[in-house]
C-alpha cells in the first residue's frame, strides 16, 4: 500500500538543533506535496508557533495541515480553517493553577497567538516563548482574567520534579485528563484521551485514509502514541533509546537531514 500521509513533529524532527530547516529536507517535503503526498505538521506547540516551519515547506500552498497542542486542535493551513478542537473540560485551567501552586511548578496555556502564564521569566516557559516566536502575558489575577477556553495546560519545573510529580499528577487527574511529559522539563495536561495520535486518528478520518497509509516521525515522548499508531512509525536517531525500541524504523538524526532518508526510502515511488 502506498503511503499518502507524511506526519512530522517540528524540535528534533523538522527542525534540526539550530531550529533550522535545511534546504534538503525543506526541498524533499515539498517534492513530496509536488507529487501529491498530504504533509501534516503535528506538534505540542500552539498552531501559532508552527507557523514559521509550516510556511516554510509550503503547507499553506499545497494544503498541509497544522496538528496542534498535541492532538487537540487541526487546521488547514491552505484555508486557515480549524477542523477539528477540542478544550480542556471547563474550569480545568483555574483547579490546575491551583494544582501548579500546591505542587511548586510553574504553569502555562496558550490563547490568541500569546503563552498565559504565572511568570514572564520562568525559563522554561521563555523557551517556549522563543521558540514559537509568541509573546508571554502574565495575568495580574489569573482566576479572574483567564476566563475562555484552551486546549491545553503545561506544568513546567525541574526533570526531576516533573518525573516523580507525571505519576502523582496522573493518578490525581485520573479519569479526566491525561498526563503525560513531553520534555524533561515539560508535563503535559491535555483533554482526556487526546494525544498525538488521536490527532492523526482525527486526520486520517478527514482525509479518508487509513493508518497504513500513513508515515509518523518523530523524535520525543509525546511522538511514541502517533509512531505506534502510524502504519509506518519512524523515530529519529537523536530520540531516546525507548522510543526507537518502539518504532519500525529508526532514520538518520535532525543534523543527518534523517527526514530526506525516510522520503527517499518509503515515499519516493512515483
Amino acid at each position: 500500500m502506498a503511503y499518502e500521509l507524511l506526519v512530522l513533529d517540528v524540535d528534533g524532527t523538522l527542525v534540526n538543533t539550530k531550529k533550522e530547516i535545511t534546504k534538503k529536507t525543506k526541498d524533499a517535503v515539498i517534492e513530496c506535496q509536488e507529487k501529491g503526498i498530504k504533509v501534516a505538521i503535528a506538534s505540542g506547540r500552539c498552531t501559532e508557533g508552527i507557523r514559521h516551519q509550516a510556511k516554510e515547506v509550503k503547507l499553506d500552498e499545497f494544503g498541509g495541515y497544522i496538528i496542534s497542542y498535541n492532538g487537540g486542535r487541526i487546521t488547514n493551513c491552505r484555508t486557515g480553517e480549524v477542523v477539528y478542537n477540542i478544550p480542556l473540560p471547563d474550569g480545568m485551567i483555574h483547579e490546575l493553577y491551583d494544582y501548579s501552586l500546591k505542587e511548586n511548578t510553574g504553569i502555562l496555556t496558550y490563547y490568541d497567538g500569546k503563552i498565559i502564564s504565572h511568570s514572564d521569566t520562568d525559563p522554561y516557559i521563555v523557551v517556549d516563548a522563543r521558540g514559537c516566536d509568541i509573546p508571554i502575558w502574565v495575568p495580574e489575577d489569573f482566576h479572574a482574567e483567564v476566563r475562555f477556553p484552551v486546549n491545553k495546560c503545561i506544568l513546567t519545573g525541574d526533570p526531576e520534579h516533573l518525573e516523580k510529580l507525571e505519576e502523582k499528577a496522573a493518578r490525581d487527574f485520573e479519569g479526566r485528563l491525561s498526563v503525560y511529559r513531553s520534555e524533561g522539563f515539560y508535563l503535559e495536561m491535555m483533554p482526556l484521551g487526546v494525544d498525538k495520535a488521536y490527532g492523526v486518528s482525527k486526520l486520517l478520518q478527514r482525509l479518508g485514509y487509513s493508518r497504513g497509509q500513513m508515515i509518523c516521525c518523530g523524535d520525543g515522548f509525546n511522538d511514541l502514541p502517533m509512531i505506534e499508531y502510524a502504519g509506518l512509525g519512524v523515530a529519529m536517531a537523536n530520540a531516546p533509546e525507548e522510543l526507537k525500541e518502539r518504532a519500525d524504523y529508526i532514520a538518520p538524526s535532525c543534523d543527518e537531514d534523517g527526514l530526506v532518508e525516510v522520503i527517499n526510502r518509503f515515499v519516493k515511488d512515483w
